[in-house]
């Protein structure tokens, strides 16, 4: 499987998430060609055959014009402008081994960005993910998710980018405490900036979306807090909107305080 760049998307927002307008979608034609788009005649094909035979994930940062930090003004606002990521950013398969996905974390002055990349499998594939998809129906094996973090010392916006879920539909989906395993309940509870019995949007990460035409979406979530070392390791996809709903997919992803005082 290959870790593409994600292009979405994108309806309603929940009151926690800030959204763009279709009228300013990025033209990401890199991530939509795969990038065979310029490699001339022969070398396209060549490319293109590689890239299936050999399940090669590419990552770009800010450099590489593939990726774009989160820090545009959403709905609810921005912290300020924030700069790109730092030339020299890692990139390359994260996952302890899963070829599907890319990660980058980089440093952008007082703060950082990451971006974590995968395609959805089911658990026990024949080639391992950290996507991971319990219900097909809902989540595809083979649709795409792109998850980005860019962190300060005022605070925290995440932001999702998925492709090829079922059309139309709107789906929940929220930060979790560990990482992804075979049963959904692996990756705990919502992560909570204060512990607390109820789930609120205000004290998680809410990323609720609906998905398009083509089945893309997106969401995303700003907080005037940091997340805690470790506290954050998934995303979690349910299958309706709101504080609760059964488990359809999860992707792990590296969230950190990074850039937090």
């Amino acid at each position: 499987m290959t870790a593409w760049m994600v292009r979405t998307g994108h309806g309603p927002a929940h009151p926690n998430s800030g959204r763009r307008g279709t009228a300013g979608r990025e033209d990401d034609t890199t991530s939509r060609d795969r990038g065979v788009s310029r490699v001339p005649g022969l070398l396209a094909g060549t490319a293109a055959l590689l890239t299936l035979a050999c399940g090669v994930g590419v990552a770009h940062g800010a450099d590489g014009g593939a990726s774009d930090a989160p820090g545009g003004h959403g709905a609810h606002g921005a912290h300020g402008a924030h700069g790109a990521p730092a030339a020299g950013s890692a990139q390359g398969p994260g996952g302890g081994g899963d070829p599907s996905r890319t990660d980058e974390v980089a440093a952008a002055g007082t703060g950082s960005w990451m971006r974590a990349a995968g395609v959805f499998s089911p658990p026990g594939s024949f080639v391992p993910s950290d996507a991971l998809t319990y219900d097909t129906r809902l989540v595809p094996a083979g649709a795409r998710i792109e998850v980005t973090q860019l962190a300060d010392p005022s605070g925290t916006r995440v932001g999702a980018r998925l492709r090829g879920l079922v059309p139309d539909r709107a789906y929940g989906m929220h930060v979790h405490t560990s990482p992804c395993g075979a049963d959904p309940a692996a990756a705990g509870p919502h992560y909570q900036h204060r512990p607390a019995a109820t789930a609120d949007p205000v004290n998680e990460v809410w990323l609720d979306f609906r998905t398009d035409e083509e089945g893309d979406g997106r969401a995303e979530a700003l907080h005037g807090w940091g997340f805690r070392e470790d506290g954050a390791r998934s995303v979690i996809i349910h299958d309706r909107q709101g504080g609760a709903g059964e488990r359809a997919a999860c992707f792990t992803v590296p969230f950190g305080p990074h850039g937090q005082d």
